[in-house]
């Protein structure tokens, strides 16, 4: 197998955001506007780009595994954590399916929410046409629909918008999203969800803070926490 050869300052870069890394996990720092997985654009997924460039870092000459065990959104950044064996991968993906990896959020919203602290608990159903996720009303349950919960506490204000940390007890599409817009404080540059303006980058101010689990190797507590984008910067 023959991967793309990186650059100087994309090598730097992708080095840069290297959060942690042994020979079982690498968890990286995800910018706004990149992909974790293929989709229909083909632009290059995260995996992909981290394949070349442990590649290239450590000179191997055959296939780099690289497995996903959950994903991040497009305009979302922050704490990505991808598993470079396939026992990990294995031990991963069950974590995140049984809840096993707690995922915390920082979140800059446009209206102050309306309270300190609060549990979410709502019914949430996908419309897979729009790629939007609904908050089902009162009376008009759907089969389809799954239950969302999540705990926001409130951090602070800055002059024009409000930071709020998420802890997901969930993961539904779009969860995050959906429920503070639903509470009536959307995240800053979210125009699906209600945001009155769009971010200049094309993304949202939600970044996936921190996330605690345990190796799913060497059966440690791990903490690892996600600094917030440059653009953030003069507004927390």
């Amino acid at each position: 197998m023959v991967y793309r050869e990186l650059n100087k300052e994309e090598f730097d870069d992708l080095s840069s955001r290297i959060l942690y890394e042994d020979n079982h996990l690498l968890i990286v720092n995800k910018k706004v506007g990149e992909i974790v997985q293929g989709d229909k654009t083909e632009d290059e997924p995260l995996t992909e780009t981290y394949k070349a460039f442990i590649a290239q870092r450590d000179s191997k000459p055959g296939l780099v595994f690289m497995g996903l065990p959950h994903r991040l959104d497009r305009p979302v950044s922050g704490n990505v954590v991808l598993a470079k064996t396939s026992k990990a991968l294995e031990r991963l993906n069950a974590m995140f399916r049984d809840g096993d990896v707690h995922k915390f959020y920082w979140a800059l919203v446009c209206r102050e929410p309306r309270s300190k602290e609060e549990l979410l608990e709502d019914m949430l159903w996908r419309n897979e046409k729009q790629n939007k996720s609904y908050v089902c009303r009162p009376g008009s349950a759907r089969k389809d629909a799954k239950q969302a919960r999540l705990i926001y506490k409130y951090i602070g204000r800055t002059e024009r918008y409000y930071l709020v940390e998420v802890e997901l007890l969930t993961g539904r599409h779009h969860q995050i999203r959906c429920q503070l817009s639903n509470m009536g404080s959307p995240i800053k540059g979210d125009l699906k969800y209600g945001a009155p303006r769009s971010n200049p980058d094309g993304g949202i101010s939600l970044h996936a803070r921190r996330i605690t689990f345990t190796h799913p190797v060497k059966k440690e507590i791990m903490t690892i926490e996600a600094p917030v984008p440059t653009s953030w910067k003069g507004i927390i």
